[in-house]
């Protein structure tokens, strides 16, 4: 019998816990697979743990890793990813804004069709402030012109995987980490199973706007190097400019006898130059950052608690 490991990343999920296990399990146990919880307590700050504790002691089924503080969904789902045992893997949120009566389609397109993954995405942003929403569409359509991954519009990391694409995202070791991307990039073939967007069921989100923009830079970095080409011919094009300025300066001095006097506009030029030079220095330096911490090889999550036999602890 296969095998299918749920993989949910929880970060003071306390609320929505009880009523996301109570609908997962409801689907999965009329489904004729075996299968396993992998919880990710992302170093909760609220009664998280204690929740999955009392449901691994009630449901051999439970797993769980509980990191040591807080190191993102990202390191999150790295874990989940390196501890898994099944057959198929999907990464789920907590709130059920993944519903888990997606999973038997899910399964039936992966089974029955030539798929590697099966992953979702929200065809509506109902329920998202319209500000969010405009700058979500505008980052996957940023995304998809400057790099070379290929991510659908709407996308949730909420997808249905086997083994073999598990093993490369595992083999992928990089801190600087945009799973969004990173599936991209593996390749492998993959069904786009649209659905409608669906409101968390209890607690906030953890996502600010700030959070999410810094996220989207994040990604943008990981996967292009456009802004470091639009920092050079930011270069190229403000010394073309310098050049013919100053052929127009020496031309209205030399032959037309002007002055050209004006010390504002002087200090204008000054100033936006500076500014355009800071902001290319800005966009190296955040691809220099990127280097300086691949290179400290610090682990992706330290756990410190877990009730899985030789679960990888630090990766």
């Amino acid at each position: 019998m296969k095998k299918i490991s749920l993989i949910i990343p929880c970060y003071n999920e306390e609320e929505a816990l009880p009523i996301f296990y109570k609908e997962a399990e409801r689907v999965m146990s009329a489904l004729d697979y075996d299968y396993e919880y992998l919880f990710i307590d992302d170093g909760s700050r609220d009664g998280t743990l204690s929740v999955i504790r009392e449901f691994s002691q009630k449901d051999a089924h439970v797993k769980y890793i509980a990191f040591s503080r807080n190191f993102g969904k990202e390191a999150a789902m790295f874990a989940g990813f390196c501890n898994v045992s099944g057959d198929y893997a999907v990464v789920m949120d907590a709130d059920l804004q993944d519903p888990p009566s997606l999973l038997p389609k899910m399964l039936e397109i992966l089974e029955t069709q030539p798929y590697d993954s099966v992953a979702t995405r929200r065809v509506s942003r109902k329920g998202e402030p319209p500000l969010r929403s405009f700058f979500a569409r505008k980052f996957y359509q940023i995304i998809n012109r400057i790099s070379d991954t290929d991510i659908m519009d709407g996308a949730r990391d909420f997808r249905l995987m086997k083994r073999e694409m598990v093993d490369a995202i595992v083999s992928m070791c990089e801190r600087n980490r945009f799973s969004k991307g990173i599936f991209g990039w593996i390749g492998f073939r993959t069904y786009w199973l649209s659905y409608e967007n669906v409101e968390r069921v209890a607690g906030n989100t953890k996502w600010s706007f700030w959070k999410l923009f810094a996220y989207a830079l994040d990604g943008i970095i990981n996967f292009s190097q456009a802004p470091l080409s639009i920092a050079s011919w930011f270069g190229l094009g403000m010394t073309g400019f310098s050049f013919i300025m100053l052929l127009v300066i020496v031309f209205r001095r030399l032959i037309m006898g002007d002055p050209v006097a004006g010390w504002a506009s002087t200090v204008c030029v000054i100033i936006f130059i500076g500014g355009l030079q800071l902001f290319c220095l800005g966009i190296i330096g955040q691809y220099i950052a990127k280097i300086y911490m691949e290179t400290k090889q610090r682990p992706h999550y330290i756990a410190a608690e877990s009730n899985i036999d030789n679960a990888k602890m630090i990766k």
